[in-house]
């Protein structure tokens, strides 16, 4: 995040001595990205954050990619994704490229017997089913149902569910993710005219600080290999820290949305950005007030761009048939916009109750096999 946050004890400045009341040292670590370009946190640990006892198992888990046309519109059912019991199982990629995965997953356990660690990439948990903890080295964060969970890449962690019942969206970056620049002045603050402001992200507000020595189980997922790694000190060992590269949530609820007299193009509800995607935030607003305004989204072709449009609540009015929990694919270099009737219905509407989530990419997206097992094969005729 661009703005500075500060948790525990920390020394007066950085890269000198911090001592322990025995009088040994903490031990201090630049936690940063892009080298030493990008954001950093330095964080201080009770024991050496380097010490790796064992490297054990090591195996794939990169999708398989489907044989299916990709300039074709596709629909999935994605809570037909079947719950499982561990965290990392449960997480079924339907879409890839090279910058991004989209994944969905029903865990039906906290993550208990080990850590998780992902080197490759940024990743943006979207809330759509359950409550609970997640659990971080640099500070815990409540999450409930409408939260966007930003866990930088490389920040080790552990997600504890209230429930079985849990349903997740979520984006893997190989790219930072960031707020849009449009939204903030040369300082980094959000501007006025941000839908969303700083009251509005919620920052890590506790520490664990473990002194443990043991034996620690990190899985740590690297060019998309899990690598089980056994550390020789508890992970959340940390008892301050300070800097900009730190996980942090925002609801989709707290999204204030932009609105005009006559429709708006979907910038206007960009939430999160990266030089290869960007991530959008459909919610509940008054519909245009122009007297001759027509609501639904006009017809557009995405040369660009593939769109993807998950579905979260409420009555989307441009699309017809749709349910929670569904995905749009609507693949670059084809036009597309309202279902049949859609237009029509909308005018005179004064407001829609709709959430979802979009993403749209800068390079095509590739259906995997596990998308293949939720697809509405039709979807791509229900414009006729």
């Amino acid at each position: 995040m661009p703005f500075y946050h500060k948790l525990g004890n920390i020394p007066h400045k950085r890269h000198t001595q911090f001592r322990k009341p025995d009088g040994s040292l903490y031990y201090e670590q630049l936690f940063g990205t892009i080298g030493f370009d990008g954001m950093s946190t330095n964080s201080y640990h009770e024991q050496r954050p380097t010490q790796v006892k064992e490297i054990k198992n090591q195996y794939s888990v990169a999708p398989k990619i489907a044989k299916v046309n990709n300039i074709k519109s596709y629909r999935l059912k994605g809570f037909q994704v079947k719950p499982e019991n561990d965290f990392l199982e449960s997480r079924k990629t339907v879409l890839i490229n090279s910058d991004c995965a989209i994944i969905l997953a029903a865990p039906k356990e906290s993550t208990t017997d080990y850590f998780y660690k992902n080197t490759d990439a940024d990743e943006l948990i979207f809330v759509h089913k359950g409550t609970g903890k997640l659990r971080t080295m640099l500070g815990n964060l409540d999450f409930k149902y409408g939260d966007y969970l930003l866990i930088p890449r490389g920040i080790i962690y552990k997600i504890d569910f209230d429930t079985e019942d849990n349903r997740l969206f979520i984006v893997e970056s190989r790219r930072p993710i960031y707020t849009p620049k449009r939204y903030r002045n040369w300082f980094g603050q959000l501007l006025e005219h941000s839908p969303f402001c700083e009251r509005d992200i919620r920052r890590p507000y506790e520490l664990e600080t473990n002194n443990k020595s043991g034996d620690f189980l990190i899985k740590v997922k690297k060019q998309d290999d899990i690598i089980e790694m056994v550390y020789a000190s508890h992970p959340f060992d940390v008892v301050g820290y300070d800097g900009y590269n730190y996980p942090y949530a925002f609801s989709i609820h707290d999204f204030e949305p932009i609105t005009g007299r006559i429709h708006q193009p979907p910038p206007v509800h960009q939430t999160f950005e990266t030089d290869a995607f960007v991530v959008c935030s459909f919610v509940p607003r008054l519909y245009d007030y122009h007297p001759q305004s027509i609501p639904a989204p006009y017809n557009h072709s995405n040369i660009d761009s593939d769109e993807v449009l998950y579905y979260v609540d409420g009555d989307f009015m441009s699309r017809n048939d749709v349910e929670e929990g569904h995905i749009s694919l609507h693949p670059a270099g084809i036009p597309h916009g309202p279902h049949p009737g859609a237009t029509e219905r909308s005018i005179g509407k004064t407001n829609t109750d709709e959430l979802a989530v979009m993403v749209d990419t800068f390079k095509p997206l590739m259906l995997t096999e596990e998308a293949m097992k939720i697809a509405d094969d039709d979807y791509y005729k229900s414009w006729l």
